[in-house]
Parts: structure tokens; sequence; C-alpha cells
């Protein structure tokens, strides 16, 4: 089965967090923008050599972000904007649902939607 890693969820594979384990095997199937906000973060907390490393050694694949994609998560964000979700995790949640396959994510937001394996 694949997923669409959203940020949260990469940036806890990347903890160790113990309820990520079973998907840290997995491809991890996101978007270069989520690349950029997960880099972001673990620059807040690491240093970049501990930080490229963790990137260069993960196993992506990235899904190209097309115009019509980028105007229906935009839409989604706005018709979801008192969930305070980020940009990137809406494409995400848009790209997951397109390829009809589960959007992995921890972000409370998304807790409550169709097609979310939420995990904390």
């Amino acid at each position: 089965m694949n997923y669409f890693f959203d940020s949260y969820a990469i940036i806890e594979i990347f903890k160790n967090n113990p309820a990520y384990d079973k998907y840290k095997e997995f491809i991890i199937l996101t978007t270069s923008l989520n690349l950029a906000e997960v880099f972001y973060s673990l620059l807040n907390e690491l240093d970049k050599q501990s930080a490229d490393y963790l990137i260069n050694n993960a196993n992506f694949e990235f899904i190209e972000i097309t115009p019509e994609l980028a105007l229906e998560s935009s839409y989604f964000r706005y018709k979801n904007k008192k969930l305070n979700l980020s940009y990137a995790d809406c494409l995400g949640y848009i790209v997951a649902k397109t390829m009809d396959i589960p959007f992995l994510t921890g972000d409370r937001g998304f807790q409550n939607m169709e097609n979310v394996e939420y995990i904390k």
C-alpha cells in the first residue's frame, strides 16, 4: 500500500516517533513543497549537516505539482481556513485524493476528514 506523507508524518519519522515505525520502510510519496517545509523544520532543530543527512538518506519519491492541483488545493484551503492548514499539506491532501491513496498525517486539522490516516 502507498501513502501520501505530509510534512508532519515525515518529521515524526525523522524523530523516530514509535507511532510511525510501520511507515519507515515505505517510499515517502510527497511533494517538493512538503520537502521544503520538512527541511525548514529540521534546520530549526538540527545543524545543516544533520538535516542534509536525513533528507539525502530518506527514500523520497516526488509528485509533480500541476496547475490544476495547485488551484484545487488552494480552494480546499480556503474552504477549510478555520482549521489553519498549511498550503503544503492542503496540496498533499488533494494529491492523495487524486491518486486514491491515504493521506498520512498527525495534523489535528485533518483528523476527521475522509481518506486520512491520522497518527499522533
